[in-house]
């Protein structure tokens, strides 16, 4: 029978960001698609959260709910202490979705939206719906 307890187990591991140590005269044009995706392989969504969660200095006990928001995982911390979806194929509605719940602090993976043009625009639906929110990109 597996009970939860109520308690985090975490330990501490190498970075969830690639090794990016090159010199610029080593590296062939076709070599720069290889560098696109800046997280290593082998890192889930809960890897990328607890980054985040350190990275700003959040409590790590806090409670953590995760939902599907327009067909993609997202992480609720605290309720709205922060919103973080790392999927790919991040569009403008759950941009939109997510800035009209108006969280302390949201973040999603730097490559995982549909669109340039859905990246570029994230801060500025943020800055309408949801002026107060720290929007990040790892």
């Amino acid at each position: 029978m597996n009970k939860n307890v109520g308690f985090r187990v975490l330990k501490i591991d190498t970075s969830n960001m690639q090794d990016v140590y090159y010199r610029p005269d080593e590296l062939a044009q076709q070599d720069l698609l290889q560098r696109v995706d800046n997280i290593k392989p082998d890192r889930s969504a809960e890897d990328l959260l607890f980054q985040v969660l350190v990275d700003w200095g959040v409590d790590l006990t806090l409670p953590i709910r995760r939902e599907t928001v327009e067909d993609k995982s997202v992480f609720f911390v605290d309720s709205n202490a922060l919103i973080a979806c790392f999927d790919a194929g991040i569009t403008e509605d759950l941009v939109k979705e997510l800035a009209g719940r108006e969280p302390l602090r949201v973040v999603f993976r730097d490559n995982g939206f549909v669109s340039d043009a859905v990246k570029i625009n994230v801060e500025q639906i943020f800055r309408q719906l949801s002026p107060g929110t720290d929007v990040k990109s790892i």
